[in-house]
């Protein structure tokens, strides 16, 4: 005899059938921990005995194969559907804790892909009625207030109020694809957050959503799998900045920093190729002999050093890494743009300066392990008990100090701290 499928639900108020009209008897006490006007714990029923003996088709098995409802919490003062209303956080002890501070609180849009990550690692089951350790509730929209730091549960009738509609052009990771279905919201609502393109054609993107049986994020074609036409794109209105939108603004926006982990050794992403087009635009073509790519290469770099450094900048902020200043800069067309006699790449065969960045306690690169070994054919190895490696350390430190006093330089200009001129000097 096959096992029948068990199924957590709540009742639904119109349904006549023994379970639903069991389930919703008033309870004689509350359970511990519990506010008396939240809903009930949820109890077991077995939906498979109850649907064959009283002929009653589920809901589940009136959806197309592989399209598993999305279920959300149903408030005890709510709309009738099995949709969630706004609600608050939920406690560790799954107690309600008001919302605070401001409706949209700000934030950026690694902030907003690092917490839909760690849904995902955490694997956080599907549940219309369950909170996670969080506070937020396991289901599509509870999932979406919390990717982007809401200080309440919302739903699908009620997010579009904290973003602004935005085209299918501007989406960008961090953004969201909304369909409430305002006829009938039980019924293939759903909204995902944007976690950018995976086609040069746009046609797919990656996808971070909470769906059963847990979180998930795989390539999902635009707009999402079913009703294609009724996704709507929307980007958080409380993003750090240029967030709102040419809509919101009535004005030019531009893109906003992804942040200083996107650029750098090792990072390859689409905000490396976005930069190197930008800086094409400003007069680096000499860096780029193959044109820009999404792997970091010293030839954006020093593109990126060259357009600090034709703003007038010092050693400090002409660094060669992208910060807010120059994506700024670059992206809204505003500043000076590269010399054409300040663009030939003048390295005379020195290693290009990295920047300060790589150079500072914690931080371990090759490159650390490039100045710790001319440091030591310069005659400054004896500050290295075990040889020069990757990791930034005092012996790093005080072998560059040693090498600045050799070349004349007291006080700050002998700190130990790598510039510009300390590596073109140890190079040269």
């Amino acid at each position: 005899m096959t096992a029948p499928a068990f199924e957590e639900f709540e009742p639904a108020r119109d349904c006549g059938c023994p379970g639903c009209v069991h389930r919703r008897r008033p309870r004689t006490r509350q359970p511990p921990c519990r506010p008396a006007h939240l809903p009930a714990r949820r109890g077991m029923v077995v939906v498979a005995a109850v649907s064959a003996a009283l002929g009653v088709v589920t809901p589940a098995a009136a959806l197309p194969a592989g399209h598993p409802p999305h279920r959300q919490a149903v408030p005890g003062d709510g709309p009738d559907t099995p949709q969630g209303a706004e609600a608050p956080l939920h406690g560790p002890d799954s107690g309600s804790t008001r919302p605070g501070g401001v409706l949209t609180p700000r934030t950026t849009r690694n902030a907003i892909i690092k917490r839909a990550k760690s849904w995902v690692t955490a694997k956080v089951p599907y549940s219309m009625g369950r909170y996670w350790t969080d506070g937020y509730r396991q289901d599509c929209s509870g999932y979406v207030s919390m990717a982007w730091g809401l200080n309440s549960n919302q739903w699908t009738g009620s997010l579009a109020k904290y973003g602004v509609k935005i085209k299918k052009s501007q989406l960008q990771p961090g953004d969201m694809l909304l369909f409430h279905n305002t006829a009938n919201p039980q019924n293939g609502s759903h909204v995902v957050i944007f976690g950018g393109w995976t086609d040069s054609a746009h046609t797919h993107y990656k996808v971070y959503e909470q769906t059963p049986p847990h979180t998930r994020s795989q390539t999902t074609p635009y707009p999402y799998w079913s009703n294609a036409g009724k996704y709507v794109p929307y980007r958080y209105k409380g993003l750090a900045t240029g967030s709102a939108g040419a809509e919101a603004t009535g004005g030019k926006t531009s893109p906003e920093f992804p942040g200083a982990d996107s650029f750098g050794l090792g990072a390859v992403n689409a905000y490396v190729t976005e930069l190197g087009r930008m800086l094409l635009a400003r007069g680096a073509a000499p860096y780029y002999p193959k044109g820009p790519g999404p792997a970091w290469s010293e030839a954006d770099r020093r593109a990126t050093e060259a357009f600090q450094r034709a703003q007038g900048w010092d050693d400090e902020e002409a660094d060669g890494l992208p910060g807010p200043r120059t994506w700024d800069l670059l992206t809204s067309g505003r500043g000076r743009d590269i010399a054409p006699d300040a663009a030939e790449p003048a390295s005379h065969g020195v290693p290009g300066y990295p920047g300060k960045g790589y150079f500072r306690p914690g931080q371990s690169n090759d490159y650390v392990t490039r100045l710790g070994v001319q440091l030591t054919r310069k005659g400054f190895g004896r500050f290295y008990g075990d040889g020069p490696g990757p990791r930034w350390g005092e012996a790093d430190r005080q072998a560059v100090a040693a090498f600045q006093r050799g070349q004349g330089w007291r006080g700050g200009a002998a700190d130990g701290s790598v510039g510009p001129e300390t590596w073109r000097r140890l190079f040269s």
